[in-house]
């Protein structure tokens, strides 16, 4: 079993500090940053856009993972690959042609993401699963931090897992929301691959500490 991969949520980084809380990505035992972009529609809730991004890619020296929960991604596809992401994840809910999408992720050098809402099945995945690099399971309802962490989301884990063997895929699976040393091992044990953890880390007295904590818990 591989260790998990662990990327600080920076939704939940000090924004007045912003490079200082990069700097502590970079240095700390993380692995991705994982960046989310809110456009008010898709979600009740608006974070940082385009310009933002550009500083946190100049200065992030990881893997840059974005989460778009925006209504018709497609129209930002080629503007986030020149802003530095690395992979891009879309909603499932916001895709009415979610081959062509991944494909045109693809298309731009990029891994190419899909994330479920706490409500949609992962076996609406069946057809298209060889071509996605990494499935987002949200454990929360999608537009704030801090949330708990939703229990039924094993089932999940554990049902995406399945799938993905059943094709022969080698899809990575990464859970967002509500993250923390409580239920990261049993995450990994249903079978994650990357946790994302936002207020956990950086509300933490000492978040270099807290992301190691994890890193070790799942080893």
């Amino acid at each position: 079993m591989n260790n998990i991969l662990i990327a600080p949520s920076i939704l939940a980084a000090d924004f007045a500090n912003l490079q200082r809380d990069i700097e502590m990505v970079n240095h700390s035992e993380a692995d991705w940053f994982h960046i989310d972009i809110m456009d008010g529609v898709f979600v009740p809730n608006i974070s940082f856009g385009m310009p933002v991004l550009k500083a946190i890619s100049k200065h992030a020296t990881k893997t840059v993972d974005v989460h778009l929960m925006i209504v018709d991604p497609d129209r930002y596809i080629q503007t986030f690959a020149k802003l530095g992401a690395n992979i891009l994840t879309v909603h499932f809910e916001a895709c009415t042609h979610l081959h062509r999408t991944l494909q045109a992720i693809k298309a731009e050098g990029m891994q190419a993401g899909v994330a479920l809402n706490p409500h949609t099945p992962v076996a609406l995945l069946e057809d298209i699963i060889q071509n996605i690099d990494l499935v987002c399971l949200m454990s929360v309802n999608p537009g704030f931090g801090g949330q708990s962490f939703i229990e039924n989301t094993y089932h999940k884990v554990k049902a995406l897992k399945s799938l993905i063997t059943a094709k022969g895929a080698q899809t990575k699976i990464e859970i967002d929301g509500g993250v923390t040393n409580k239920n990261a091992k049993a995450l990994k044990e249903a079978g994650a691959d990357v946790l994302v953890a936002g207020s956990y880390v950086f509300g933490a007295e000492n978040p270099t500490a807290t992301i190691a904590g994890l890193k070790e818990l799942t080893r």
